[in-house]
């Protein structure tokens, strides 16, 4: 029998684990609906196109950066919904990696006839005001 017939270019194209990992840390997804009502109790920032929900872990918890994105029915229908859930993890992937702090929990609240349509340029600018607001400038 004979060995099969690996493509070493195909190969090599491929990014590694740990390539992949360094160049774009991944933001840990919030599950659990405790953690979404933890961060609903605690800080908020309003913005145009969405809320901005913010809480530090305790201290024995504090691993990693965590986001969490949410859409009620208010938001639209199905579809509505989905698209501003795209739209918040899109600047979520852009921004809370550089701005955002490791211990703390972020929550994105979609917004009713804003989420979906607001000026993209104009959420990550959102977002990074609310964030530069909520640790006190100082990154």
């Amino acid at each position: 029998m004979e060995p099969p017939v690996v493509d070493v270019e195909r190969q090599s194209a491929k990014p590694t684990d740990a390539s992949a990992a360094s160049c774009c840390p991944k933001l840990q997804t919030l599950k659990k609906r405790a953690d979404f009502l933890r961060a609903a109790r605690a800080k908020r920032l309003p913005c145009a196109a969405f809320l901005l929900q913010a809480r530090q872990r305790e201290a024995d918890t504090a691993s990693g950066l965590r986001v969490g994105f949410t859409c009620s029915k208010k938001v639209g229908n199905a579809v509505a919904r989905n698209r501003a859930k795209r739209r918040l993890r899109a600047i979520a992937r852009k921004l809370l990696v550089t701005h955002g702090r490791e211990g703390w929990d972020y929550v994105l609240v979609g917004r009713p006839k804003a989420t979906a349509t607001h000026d993209f340029a104009a959420m990550c600018n959102d977002l990074e005001a609310a964030l530069k607001k909520l640790h006190g400038g100082a990154q």
